[in-house]
């Protein structure tokens, strides 16, 4: 089961001594600025966590699955993320 924006909001509530208020605020915000940045096209790196670049995809040669179409999929931005060596380490033991 993956873990929602209120379950984070939830166990920050129980670790730190602020309230469900305060805490809902904290994670919003820091989500909030993360976006903020990634939309400027700036990098995120978080020590010991990860690295959340934004990378863009030029326009590519597809074919549509049902009919076996050929067709152009546009170019887009994407979200790429890459873990820490610290986080690696911690979910492998």
């Amino acid at each position: 089961m993956a873990m929602t924006k209120n379950d984070l909001i939830d166990l920050l509530y129980d670790q730190a001594c602020l309230t469900k208020k305060e805490c809902a605020s904290a994670v919003e915000s820091t989500l909030d600025i993360i976006k903020e940045e990634l939309g400027k096209g700036n990098p995120v790196k978080i020590a010991g966590f990860g690295k959340w670049t934004v990378k863009h995809k030029k326009d590519r040669k597809g074919r549509n699955p049902q009919t076996g179409e050929a067709m152009t999929i546009s170019s887009r931005n994407v979200v790429s993320f890459h873990s820490s060596p610290v986080l690696k380490k911690a979910m492998n033991g």
